[in-house]
């Protein structure tokens, strides 16, 4: 939906999981947007394709802390980022699946902050949205990870 926005879109997945980048370049090709480079990234591991990223303005990741023991793999990629960029936001999407999973002290431990956007505040917390079926009954919150020394 960004690239067809007009933003300058970079999409990954796994780089471990070729059929998803398969997938990825897919459905550009599908959606008319050829313009979108697909690339592997793996959440934790440096690779070429990390270090050769531009400065991002804003990460969109979706559902993507659904593991705790792949939080800090998160945002130590995350960090390494906000290294080219300080100003780079996670924006990022996900399923509540346990109370006591928390990203408090991993936070803390990279000098980051996150504030919880209210699904509320751009109506997005029905049980359907877009006409589909998500998120259904599910516990669905919504928050932007930056430097702590920013504000938002």
């Amino acid at each position: 939906m960004a690239a067809k926005c007009g933003a300058e879109v970079i999409l990954s997945d796994s780089s471990e999981l070729p059929y998803c980048l398969e997938v990825c370049r897919k459905s550009c090709e599908m959606n008319n947007l050829p313009q979108v480079r697909v690339i592997g990234l793996t959440w934790g591991h440096v690779s070429q394709d990390l270090l050769a990223l531009p400065p991002q303005d804003i990460i969109l990741a979706s559902d993507v802390f659904f593991e705790p023991e792949d939080f800090e793999d998160i945002l130590t990629t995350v960090y390494f980022l906000m290294q080219k960029n300080p100003k780079v936001q996670l924006w990022s999407t996900y399923q509540v699946r346990s109370a006591d999973w928390s990203l408090e002290a991993l936070l803390y431990k990279w000098d980051m902050k996150c504030v919880h956007i209210p699904l509320e505040s751009f109506d997005a917390d029905k049980e359907d949205i877009a006409e589909s079926t998500l998120p259904g009954r599910h516990t669905v919150e919504m928050l932007v990870i930056s430097f702590a020394k920013d504000s938002l």
